[in-house]
């Protein structure tokens, strides 16, 4: 039996996640297969603010947006397998492991992360992940990091 795999548009994505400009870091989410992983999709744009000082004449996105496009990629899948749309989702790092950066990404690249759930089950506040981003096949970051998932009491 083959499962249906889920994805999220940007709207989609904004109804799971608070974030928003500049720090909303992920377009697209698909291959959305329930908790265990999903592959999320940035276009990388000159736009972004980050490029104005990262670094003048030659912009490269920092690796640490890169490792928070991850993280997001993670809570859309969370929050879309869960049904966790408009529910005041937070999502916080608690740990990033094994981080490391192959290349450099910068504007006109499409940034793919894939991620991987290592630990975590629905219900539950403490979840781990793994992800890997590449540009054209090419491994760019990857690292696992855990985070919890907590909901905001507005």
């Amino acid at each position: 039996m083959t499962e249906t795999l889920q994805s999220a548009d940007i709207q989609a994505i904004q109804a799971i996640l608070p974030h928003r400009y500049p720090f909303l870091l992920v377009d697209r989410v698909i291959d959305i297969n329930g908790t265990t992983g999903a592959t999320g999709i940035k276009n990388v744009t000159m736009n972004e603010p980050h490029f104005q000082g990262h670094f003048p004449g030659t912009p490269v996105m920092p690796g640490v947006t890169i490792v928070e496009a991850m993280a997001q990629t993670a809570g859309v899948m969370i929050g879309t397998a869960l049904d966790l749309a408009d529910h005041n989702l937070l999502i916080y790092f608690m740990s990033i492991d094994k981080c490391k950066f192959r290349r450099k990404v910068g504007p006109g690249d499409v940034l793919r992360m894939e991620v991987t759930t290592l630990r975590g089950k629905a219900g539950g506040k403490i979840w781990k992940f793994a992800g890997r981003a590449s540009v054209e096949g090419e491994l760019a970051a990857e690292a696992e990091f855990s985070a919890m998932v907590d909901y905001r009491k507005d």
